[in-house]
């Protein structure tokens, strides 16, 4: 059976190498650049111990350095899987959910007819070229030359011109003996709706070829020179050889410019796409005159992991980019993500850089924010939050967004940052909200302390805890305390709990913005105050040899324990409240045997024996003495020094 390239072209653009070739190796991650799609594992194709197999996903090709096994990802599925090639066809066609051709003994001559189609489109080209040089261009160039395009520029692009003929092209391409029919199927002429010759379809226009990953011209797009055109810019119909909605212009040049270092940049136009890679900034492509697709954005992804999209500062480039938020969301996920990069008001790429210099593109660039932040914006700007109900709309649409993100890794992280950004919002509000305004007479808001002392002041934390109905909540704190000095006290161990830490959510204001402090690597005012108070407080005070600072595998193994214990205690908690509720007349046996499990669970945790901390040596004992005090409230008791 016969496939058309097309289609073997688009099942590698969909499915990446590295996931085809993943279920057989384990990647060395330490030697990899998954940002870059550049991996290394052990050969599966010859034993070895060293990772001297080298997988691009940008070009699409694996190497081994030892062996010299070498192809793609058909070749892998034939020579690791002994597939047939039609099997291998098949499998990834399902994985990149295509659906296989069928057998067609006219496909060859397509492919052909094809074959036919880009030599016409390449004629037109140098035809093009040619006119940019002519008299009737001299408004052409002179447009050019004021947009900084000089003569090199319009060889590296291929810019040409269609004078303003309507059969200029047509009869030139007519004498090299060229069919009528192919110029039509081109796209490069037009008939008539009622009948007569064909006329050109580009005229008195800049074109700019529209070049295939693999450098094949297959598309042009014109711009007008007349101010009064129905169009300023005008692309070829879509053909046998040109889908704009699957296709981005300077693609293939991007993409070897990406494989060597460059961030891919995506633009709204031509012009645009010329002055970014004239400044430096080759991997510049943009969609061809229509909003971003999936394809395009799969193109995108198939070039970088993670494209930077590049919008005007207008209305305008933020409603593109709030409309790429839906499309975005359900195919986002690691390998697959995006940027926003917004241009100072009024201004486009090419308008920057010709006015400020490729510096202030690179610092527009360097502040790109992340699909997660502009989700934000996109439901919080403009709105207030100053209800319940408000808020909770606010959850929904949130969540709702969130919840079509296809990988759980991606939506947790999702999750947790707006948890941070809605804490922000409604943290500052609250602390907005807590400051003095005039009181209606009789009348005093909730949660504000009283100019005057009219009743008695709230108690601190230590009263509370020191007096004899403090409960098992107060003594958690205590461990939580713990946990934030560790952190505080030893950054390094924050990332391997970093999830746990996000799911302590203290009730404390303060101790919930110190946590975001320590994730976030930013510090705040109502972080520093937690950690002061927490450093200050005795039981803290009472483990100097946990918490110094080079005696990490103590103050790690500590950490986790401690994490440990709040987790078994709210676990506990949760389990007997949800056994509670399920009680209607006889409990049955499994309920009881449940609330016995939950009671013990409880217990357990009430009373550490911390037998897995053994191997810390005295600092085990000193904090087994800290928790014991902590859990019976007997540590505020001590006197401070």
């Amino acid at each position: 059976m016969s496939l058309p390239p097309q289609f073997l072209d688009e099942i590698r653009a969909r499915v990446p190498l590295s996931r085809v070739i993943g279920r057989k190796v384990t990647w060395d991650l330490r030697r990899s650049n998954q940002a870059k799609g550049d991996w290394w594992a052990p050969c599966p194709f010859h034993g070895e111990k060293t990772a001297s197999f080298h997988v691009d996903d940008q070009k699409g090709f694996y190497y081994c350095f030892g062996c010299h096994a070498k192809g793609d990802a058909l070749t892998f599925l034939r020579e690791a899987e002994g597939m047939g090639f039609l099997e291998a066809v098949e499998l990834l066609a399902s994985e990149a959910g295509l659906q296989m051709p069928e057998r067609d003994p006219r496909q060859v001559q397509r492919a052909d007819r094809r074959s036919e189609l880009v030599e016409v489109m390449e004629q037109a080209v140098r035809w093009f070229r040619m006119q940019l040089g002519m008299a009737a261009a001299e408004q052409a160039r002179a447009y050019l030359a004021r947009r900084g395009l000089d003569p090199a520029a319009c060889e590296q692009f291929g810019i040409g011109f269609a004078p303003d003929q309507r059969q200029g092209l047509f009869n030139a391409l007519r004498s090299k003996g060229i069919a009528e029919a192919l110029i039509v199927e081109a796209g490069l002429a037009a008939k008539p709706d009622g009948g007569g010759a064909p006329f050109d379809r580009f005229r008195g226009r800049i074109i700019f070829p529209i070049r295939d990953g693999r450098g094949r011209c297959i598309a042009f797009g014109g711009r007008a020179m007349d101010p009064n055109a129905r169009a300023k810019y005008l692309n070829s119909p879509e053909t046998a050889l040109f889908d704009k909605g699957r296709n981005l212009y300077n693609a293939g040049p991007a993409r070897a410019a990406v494989a060597k270092g460059k961030p891919l940049v995506v633009a709204e136009g031509y012009m645009d796409v010329i002055a970014l890679v004239r400044a430096g900034f080759e991997g510049a492509v943009a969609p061809l005159g229509t909003a971003i697709t999936e394809d395009q954005l799969r193109l995108m992804w198939r070039i970088s992991p993670e494209p930077v999209i590049a919008l005007d500062g207008d209305s305008a480039g933020l409603r593109a980019a709030m409309r790429l938020i839906d499309l975005a969301l359900p195919m986002t996920g690691p390998g697959q993500a995006l940027r926003f990069a917004f241009l100072p008001q009024g201004l486009d790429p090419d308008d920057l850089i010709r006015a400020r210099g490729a510096g202030a593109m690179a610092a527009v660039l360097d502040e790109a924010r992340p699909l997660v932040d502009l989700l934000w914006r996109r439901e919080t700007e403009g709105r207030v939050f100053d209800s319940p109900e408000r808020r909770a709309a606010l959850d929904k649409a949130l969540g709702e967004a969130v919840a079509r993100i296809p990988d759980k890794d991606t939506r947790d992280h999702y999750f947790a940052t707006l948890k941070n950004l809605k804490w922000e919002l409604f943290g500052n509000r609250r602390r907005d909200s807590a400051q003095p305004r005039p009181a209606q007479a009789g009348w005093q808001p909730r949660g504000m302390r009283p100019a005057l002392p009219v009743a008695p002041a709230a108690p601190t934390r230590a009263s509370r805890l020191s007096s004899p109905e403090a409960g098992e909540h107060d003594a958690e704190l205590l461990i939580e305390a713990m946990v934030l000095a560790i952190c505080a006290t030893h950054p390094d161990l924050i990332g391997p709990v970093e999830s746990r830490l996000e799911r302590l959510e203290p009730q404390d204001p303060e101790r919930a913005a110190l946590i975001h402090d320590l994730l976030s690597g930013t510090p705040s005012q109502a972080g520093q105050r937690a950690l002061e108070s927490i450093l200050a407080e005795p039981h803290v005070r009472a483990a100097p040899a946990i918490l110094r600072p080079h005696d990490g595998d103590a103050a790690a193994g500590i950490l986790a324990n401690a994490l440990d214990r709040i987790e078994a205690r709210r676990a506990a908690r949760e389990e007997i409240a949800r056994a509670e509720t399920e009680i209607q007349g006889l409990a049955d046996e499994g309920l009881t045997w449940r609330m016995a499990q939950s009671a013990r669970a409880r217990q357990q945790a009430d009373h550490p024996s911390l037998a897995d901390l053994s191997d810390l040596g005295e600092d085990s004992d000193a904090f087994r003495a800290i928790l014991d005090a902590a859990l019976k409230n007997e540590i505020w008791r001590k006197p401070r020094r």
